[in-house]
């Protein structure tokens, strides 16, 4: 980061000024944020690239996200508190922190792909103390939507069968492990390739999705569903108190999910999630207790997001897009 730059309060942002391919990112000078009473200001090391990322950029939530610009880009962070503006004492300057701020709520939001950030103290933690910012920003926002999904909103017992699909993913790897945290056996369908990695994480079983029909599998009691097609097959899948639960945004899942609540008493459910502190230190003990690790696709720099993007759009591969804002 530029020394002078810093002091005169400005620093370096991605932006876009209309929706559409990766091209449309830039990487800009701007006014460095203020933090306001009960926020910190926060300098990002590092953060990733999210499909929620690129669906807002593309345009497809434009009718939530709508058509002021320009917009900012990404929801996770790891990096040091430099400024704290709160009379708590849970966090000082100087702490290493993470946490996730989804700008689809806002419609605009702030964006995390920049050198600084503010953010309410209430939705960061401390950091795994085991992990570099690297890896840390390789679990952050995946491993906050698996523990809410799977932990907190299906609820997954000791014993239950759980199925995930996309399982070689940035949620699905954490959803494998913390699977098999919270006691289930854990079935994970994936590429061939991906198979004996799965296994690696801790997944039961690990099936090849091409050679695998909804048809040859027993019923399970939570489907995590990462893929966003043939979802009235995988619900035929579920237990008689089977949950399945879809975080694949397209149109075509979106009103699958919305007619699933209409249409028979097993729901597709979708949710927004938008961790809190606590679901932040849970998931960091998670991680220095060695029970999740990071998984890391590729790494960019800020400057080259829009490959980052180009490289998720195009899909495929294990864990991950992680960009490195500092050389910290």
């Amino acid at each position: 980061m530029n020394q002078a730059m810093t002091m005169t309060g400005m620093m370096q942002a991605v932006e876009y000024d209309q929706y559409g391919p990766p091209r449309v990112l830039e990487t800009r000078t701007v006014t460095r944020p203020r933090a306001d009473h009960g926020q910190a200001l926060v300098r990002v090391h590092a953060s990733s690239v999210n499909p929620i990322d690129t669906i807002i950029r593309s345009g497809k939530l434009r009718l939530r996200t709508g058509r002021k610009f320009p917009k900012r880009i990404g929801i996770d962070f790891v990096g040091e508190i430099v400024e704290i503006e709160t009379e708590a004492p849970d966090f000082k300057v100087g702490d290493r922190v993470w946490g996730v701020m989804l700008s689809v709520e806002s419609g605009v939001g702030q964006g995390t792909a920049a050198e600084f950030v503010t953010i309410s103290t209430t939705r960061i933690s401390l950091s795994p103390k085991s992990l570099n910012f690297i890896e840390a920003a390789a679990i952050s926002s995946v491993g906050a939507v698996a523990i809410i999904t799977l932990r907190d909103k299906a609820k997954l017992r000791p014993g239950e069968r759980l199925l995930v699909r996309g399982a070689a993913g940035g949620v699905g790897c954490m959803a494998v492990q913390l699977g098999k945290v919270l006691g289930a056996h854990v079935t994970a369908l994936a590429s061939a390739h991906d198979l004996v990695f799965l296994k690696e994480l801790g997944a039961d079983e690990a099936l090849d999705y091409r050679t695998t029909t909804p048809s040859s599998l027993e019923p399970f009691d939570v489907v995590l569903d990462l893929v966003g097609t043939n979802l009235s097959k995988y619900r035929g899948l579920l237990s008689r108190r089977g949950r399945m639960y879809c975080l694949a945004l397209s149109s075509r899942s979106i009103a699958y999910m919305l007619a699933s609540h209409i249409f028979g008493s097993k729901r597709v459910q979708f949710f927004s999630a938008a961790p809190m502190r606590d679901t932040m230190t849970d998931l960091a003990a998670y991680v220095d207790a060695g029970s999740i690790r990071p998984v890391v696709h590729s790494i960019y720099g800020l400057d080259k997001i829009a490959e980052a993007h180009l490289s998720l759009e195009a899909g495929g591969g294990r864990g991950k897009r992680v960009v490195k804002h500092t050389d910290g």
